[in-house]
């Protein structure tokens, strides 16, 4: 059975107002899906009424210019990371997120740097005034990847910083800077959005033949 189908099932509960949990829930235990599975369908599809505000607050790509961003430093770095490696997925809602699920258990790699460079070329190239990267402190070693994320901003000629934080999230969700997270709790919350994962794979076209669309969600597996 793909996943696709599960998919449409869940779209159609959440559509006639299901919680997500419970209409992830019923759908997996109905066909029988594993865990892989759950993980993705409950990070990929997402009530259509949910999606059309989320696509209205976006501000469009070019905003970021002169202005100050700060950035959800695991959240958008991870998700490069994942476009990288083919595990990463267009959800309904416009918004590329990752589906290897290791937040908590995250380790850089060679990835790691590649995503970040292309992260900081992609914010020269945008000039923003100050840009502002958060990680979670309770994470093991994000004072590290904060010190190095900061020597590369001031390498890269951009003026900010790189912090770490127990209240990442708040912190987020209180900011009256432009937000990039993939987070849909922190996008629904924040002051002001970009879309920031899909605005960079609008601009450097190879990365768009690297992402899975929620509506072919059965190939990703």
């Amino acid at each position: 059975m793909s996943l696709k189908k599960a998919a449409v099932d869940i779209r159609y509960l959440l559509d006639n107002g299901y919680p997500p949990k419970s209409a992830v829930g019923f759908v997996c235990d109905h066909y029988r899906l594993d865990g892989d599975s759950r993980h993705i369908l409950s990070r990929t599809v997402i009530a259509g009424s949910i999606c059309e505000k989320r696509r209205q607050k976006f501000l469009p790509c070019d905003n970021i210019r002169g202005e100050d961003i700060i950035i959800d430093g695991y959240n958008i770095i991870i998700g490069m990371e994942s476009i990288l490696e083919k595990k990463a997925i267009l959800c309904d809602d416009g918004v590329i997120r990752d589906i290897k699920g290791v937040s908590r258990n995250f380790r850089t790699s060679q990835n790691t740097y590649k995503a970040i460079e292309l992260i900081l070329s992609f914010l020269k190239e945008k000039s923003p005034s100050h840009v502002f990267f958060i990680f979670d402190s309770q994470i093991s070693k994000s004072g590290e990847l904060a010190k190095m994320l900061f020597e590369k901003i001031v390498r890269s000629g951009l003026k900010g910083n790189a912090n770490t934080s127990r209240q990442v999230d708040h912190d987020l969700k209180v900011s009256h800077y432009i937000v990039a997270s993939s987070d849909g709790v922190i996008i629904d919350a924040a002051e002001k959005v970009v879309n920031f994962l899909f605005c960079m794979i609008c601009e450097i076209p190879y990365l768009k033949t690297k992402i899975a669309e929620a509506g072919r969600i059965q190939g990703v597996l």
